[in-house]
C-alpha cells in the first residue's frame, strides 16, 4: 500500500478539491498552502536536505580469481614492494611480536596499462582475501550523501563477505581514486568532499586487532591530484610506483602473452622487446594479439617476426589506410620522410630500420628506428640530436620547396616537448630555473632560440646530401618501402658521388 501512496494522493486531491467547490467551500486557502508546501518540499529535496534519495547501487564485489604475481610481467620492483607490504597481513603473529602496525592502505600509481589492477588481484590471492572492486566514478552522484553512503556500504560489505566466507582478510580495490580523493580547495562544501571525508573516516576505523582485517588498495595515474590527508601515513602507508617496463620486463610480458600462441621458432623475442621501447603491458598484450590477427589474415600457421613488427607499427601509429594523395603530395611526403631518415643516419649511424611511404593512422609516411639501448638519463647533445631528427622532415621540405606543410605539426610538437625537458632540467642558457615562473613570452623566446639554431644545423647537414634525396626519392616512390639496409646502401653510394 505504501508503494502506491503517491499515486493515490495524486488521484485523491483533485477529487477532494472538486467536491469542496461543489458544496460551496472556499478552496483558495487550501490551494495556496498546498502550492507553498510543494515548493518548500521541492526546494529542500533539490538541496539534498531530505532523506528521499535514489536507491544506492550495489558495488561490484567478487571473490578474486586465482591470479598470482607470477602471471604479471615487467614489474619486479613493484611486486617486491607490494609483497613486503602484504606480508603484514600474512605473517600476523610475527608482526604482533615486533609491535608492527599492519598497513591500512596501499597506493599504486603510474601510467595507464602498467598492471595496477592486476597487482591488486594478485594481492588478494596472495593474502587469501575476499576481493571487492569499485571505480572512483561509482561514488559520484548529484545528490549529496549518496557517495558517502556507498563508501560505508563498501566497507560493510567487505566485512560481511569475509565473515561469510570464513576469511580473515578482505582487500578493497578502488580504481581512479583521484575522482573522489582530489585535493579540497576549502571552498563550498561539495559531494566529492563528503565522499572523501567518509573514506578518510572508514580508513581511520581500520584497527590492527579487528577481524576480518581490511586492506584498501587504490590506483591512479594522477597522484599529484590527490588530497594530502589521503596520502599521509596511517591511511595510504605505502606508495608504490608502477612504471613502464624496461627491456627485460617487456620480454617477460611478451613471453607471458605468447604462451597460448603458435610462435615461429625463428622469432627473436628479445629483438621485439627492444623494438617496443616505451610500451606498457597493455600495449604489449595488444602487439601479440594483433600479430596473431596478421598471421590469420595470411593463413599462416605460426606467428612470424614480420607479423610482430607489423603489430608494433599498428599499436604505435594505427592501421594502414587507403588514402591516396596526389603525385605532388606523395613526392612531398617522400622527401619529408627521407629528411628524417638521412638526419637520423648522420647523427646516429645505423639507427634507421625502415622508411615507409604507406599511410598509417594519421601519418602519411613514417620512419622506423632500430631499437636503442634503454636510456633514462639524457645529455644536452643527445636531446639536441633528437630535435634535429624531428626537424629533418620540415628542413627537407624547405630545401626542395621553399616552404613547409601541415605534415610537420607532430614533429614540431615533439621538438617543443624536448625543449621543455631541456629547460626544466637546467640544460639551456637560462640555467637552473623554476619553469612555473616562465611567462608565455619567455617560453616562446627560448623555443625560437633553440629550434631556429637547430633547424639551421639540420638544413646544413641535408644540403650536403641533395644527391641522396634525388636518387632515393625515385626508389621510395616506386617501392613505397625501403629497409634500413637498402636505405644505407643508397646513402653510402650517393654520398660518395
Amino acid at each position: 500500500m505504501r508503494k502506491y501512496a503517491l499515486e493515490i494522493a495524486i488521484g485523491f486531491v483533485p477529487v477532494l478539491i472538486l467536491f469542496l467547490i461543489f458544496i460551496g467551500e472556499n478552496v483558495l486557502p487550501i490551494l495556496f498552502f498546498g502550492i507553498l508546501g510543494f515548493a518548500v518540499f521541492y526546494s529542500m529535496r533539490s538541496k539534498g536536505k531530505l532523506t528521499a534519495l535514489p536507491s544506492r547501487k550495489r558495488l561490484p564485489a567478487t571473490k578474486a580469481a586465482p591470479f598470482s604475481f607470477d602471471q604479471i610481467g615487467g614489474q619486479e620492483r613493484a611486486k617486491q614492494e607490494l609483497v613486503e607490504a602484504l606480508d603484514f597481513l600474512v605473517r600476523q603473529e610475527e608482526i604482533a611480536k615486533l609491535g608492527i602496525r599492519p598497513l591500512k592502505g596501499i597506493l599504486l600509481y603510474g601510467p595507464p596499462g602498467t598492471g595496477k589492477t592486476l597487482l591488486a588481484k594478485a594481492a588478494a590471492h596472495y593474502t587469501d582475501s575476499i576481493y571487492l572492486t569499485a571505480s572512483g566514478s561509482e561514488f559520484v552522484e548529484m545528490y549529496v550523501g549518496v557517495g558517502a553512503g556507498r563508501v560505508r556500504d563498501l566497507f560493510k560489505e567487505a566485512r560481511t563477505k569475509a565473515n561469510k566466507a570464513g576469511k580473515s582478510n578482505a582487500v578493497i580495490f578502488i580504481d581512479e581514486i583521484e575522482v573522489i580523493g582530489g585535493k579540497r580547495d576549502g571552498g563550498q562544501q561539495r559531494e566529492y568532499d563528503q565522499t572523501l571525508n567518509q573514506l578518510l573516516t572508514e580508513m581511520d576505523g581500520i584497527h590492527a586487532n579487528e577481524s576480518p582485517r581490511i586492506l584498501l588498495i587504490a590506483a591512479t595515474n594522477r597522484k599529484e591530484m590527490l588530497d594530502s590527508a589521503l596520502l599521509r601515513p596511517g591511511r595510504f602507508d605505502r606508495h608504490i610506483g608502477v612504471d613502464l617496463p624496461d627491456k627485460k620486463g617487456r620480454l617477460h610480458i611478451l613471453n607471458i602473452h605468447a604462451k597460448n600462441k603458435p610462435i615461429s621458432d625463428s622469432v627473436d623475442m628479445e629483438r621485439i622487446a627492444a623494438e617496443s621501447f616505451g610500451f606498457s603491458g597493455a600495449q604489449l598484450e595488444s602487439v601479440m594479439n594483433e600479430a596473431a590477427i596478421y598471421a590469420m589474415r595470411e593463413n599462416s600457421g605460426t606467428i612470424e617476426e614480420k607479423h610482430l613488427s607489423m603489430a608494433i607499427d599498428k599499436v604505435m601509429m594505427g592501421e594502414k589506410t587507403d588514402r591516396e594523395g596526389t603525385k605532388e603530395e606523395r613526392e612531398r611526403v617522400a622527401l619529408h620522410e627521407l629528411g628524417h631518415a638521412i638526419t637520423a643516419e648522420l647523427i646516429r649511424p645505423g639507427s634507421v630500420s625502415q622508411v615507409a611511404l604507406s599511410p598509417r593512422g594519421q601519418a602519411l609516411g613514417y620512419v622506423r628506428h632500430n631499437p636503442q639501448q634503454d636510456r633514462y638519463l639524457y645529455t644536452t647533445s643527445f636531446l639536441h640530436g633528437q630535435i634535429m631528427i624531428a626537424l629533418g622532415g620540415a628542413a627537407a621540405e624547405e630545401i626542395f620547396y621553399g616552404n613547409r606543410s601541415t605534415g610537420s605539426r607532430g614533429d614540431f610538437e615533439q621538438s617543443i616537448s624536448i625543449v621543455k625537458t631541456l629547460v626544466e632540467s637546467g640544460l639551456t642558457e637560462l640555467g637552473i630555473i623554476d619553469s612555473s615562473m616562465m611567462t608565455p613570452e619567455a617560453w616562446a623566446r627560448i623555443n625560437r632560440t633553440i629550434l631556429d639554431e637547430l633547424m639551421i644545423r639540420t638544413k646544413s647537414l641535408l644540403e650536403e646530401k641533395r644527391e641522396v634525396f634525388t636518387h632515393s626519392l625515385h626508389t621510395l616512390l616506386r617501392e613505397e618501402t625501403l629497409s634500413g639496409n637498402e636505405f644505407r646502401i643508397l646513402l653510402d653510394r650517393y654520398s660518395a658521388a
